[in-house]
């Protein structure tokens, strides 16, 4: 199973917007938000909680594909969000993340017993390669108890 795919398994919102994982690996995660009137805003693109939940599913997609060896004994979760809106978003958008510390380092912290904490910077855009937003979500890796 794809990490793309144990999102959208045990994510019941990334089936409600029916995401689409187009790449899920540890170093890039791209996902699509195809464009559906249900989730539509007051001028007919995609609804700013829609593309956020977008976004956040490619940086979650990315931390299943760079630490998904590391789920026995630690549970990935996001610590805090911040998005930007910079442009209309009209049809289908994308969001692709990119991890922002080297994973080796943050497992590293893992094996040393801490809580590590690292940003993943996510890019959305429409269609035609205009950047729409930008988000960035700072995860942890909470060691089980």
């Amino acid at each position: 199973m794809t990490a793309g795919e144990m999102v959208a398994a045990t994510v019941p919102m990334v089936r409600t917007l029916n995401l689409e994982f187009l790449e899920s690996t540890a170093e890039r995660a791209v996902v699509r938000l195809p464009d559906q009137t249900d989730f539509h805003n007051h001028v007919g693109g995609p609804h700013a909680g829609a593309m956020f939940t977008l976004a956040e599913s490619a940086s979650g997609a990315i931390v299943i594909a760079a630490f998904g060896d590391q789920l026995t004994r630690a549970v990935p979760l996001a610590v805090k969000a911040e998005i930007g809106y910079q442009k209309l978003a009209m049809g289908d958008v994308t969001a692709t993340a990119t991890l922002g510390r080297p994973a080796a380092e943050v497992v590293a912290e893992l094996d040393e017993g801490k809580r590590p904490e690292f940003p993943v910077s996510i890019r959305i855009q429409r269609a035609d390669g205009a950047v729409t937003g930008e988000m960035t979500v700072v995860w942890t890796l909470r060691p089980n108890a």
